[in-house]
């Protein structure tokens, strides 16, 4: 008899299917990515260091490809997307990561900084889904990588609070655009992991995010990268098929905004 604890109560359907993961060497997109294959899914994992995107490909198995490429190059989406087809037969969706923006604040941070940011957290992920979203039928899904900067400005991050809410803007017109067809785009905000990014923040910032941020948390306590990948993988299922245009925090109660 198989026990309670032993059974899958709630069956994800994921089991076979194909998903690109843009900065999915590391953090958060790596945490997706290992969600997406203990469900049975495949990974196309696209990363911009050679020797990490390896490492993260290895540690996935045989479920996983790798394409080396920065996603400020158009042909790099389009590279991933012929991977997962010519590997794995099909393209499902996206879970799109990528790197954070430069840190400080609204009167020091530079031109080249905001274009920077710009380029990072809204141009490079909205043409991922834009150009993944031209090639999924019923049933495909999209899911973006947000930050609680597109919720409520924290301050010293200028690049963070005008780029990201410019990007769920474009995610949530996404959705419904291509709504009725069956495919679906969400987006997922994340709180304070313990991440490499957290690191640099600590180091830019000049104080320690786990320090100051865990006793904000009703939780008391940071998140780890998988919790948020578990979440993104259920996002990216059938299981959340009437889930469109949302955009899902796990924070562990961070956020007091509605």
């Amino acid at each position: 008899m198989t026990s309670v604890v032993e059974r899958k109560i709630v069956d994800l359907e994921l089991a076979g299917k194909a998903f690109i993961v843009t900065g999915g060497s590391t953090g958060l997109g790596l945490a997706g990515a290992q969600a997406l294959v203990e469900e049975g899914a495949n990974v196309v994992v696209v990363g911009r260091d050679p020797d990490r995107l390896s490492t993260a490909v290895d540690s996935l198995g045989d479920s996983a490809r790798g394409v080396d490429g920065d996603l400020s190059q158009a042909a790099t989406i389009a590279n991933a997307i012929s991977v997962a087809k010519s590997e794995f037969g099909r393209l499902d969706g996206a879970f799109i990561s990528y790197g954070g923006p430069p840190a400080g604040g609204a009167e020091t941070f530079s031109d080249e900084d905001l274009l920077l940011s710009m380029q990072l957290v809204a141009l490079n992920p909205i043409r991922v889904a834009r150009e993944v979203a031209s090639e999924l039928t019923e049933g495909g899904s999209i899911l973006v990588l947000s930050s609680s900067t597109a919720k409520e400005v924290t301050v010293g991050m200028t690049g963070s609070n005008i780029a990201r809410p410019g990007l769920e803007a474009y995610a949530k017109e996404l959705a419904t655009v291509v709504g009725p067809r069956g495919v679906r785009v969400n987006v997922i905000v994340p709180g304070i992991y313990a991440t490499e990014r957290l690191a640099y923040l600590d180091a830019a910032r000049g104080f320690s995010g786990a320090e100051r941020e865990a006793p904000r948390v009703p939780l008391r306590r940071l998140g780890e990268p998988i919790e948020l990948g578990r979440v993104a993988a259920f996002l990216l299922s059938n299981a959340a098929s009437y889930v469109n245009g949302a955009s899902v925090t796990v924070d562990g109660g961070r956020r007091n905004t509605l």
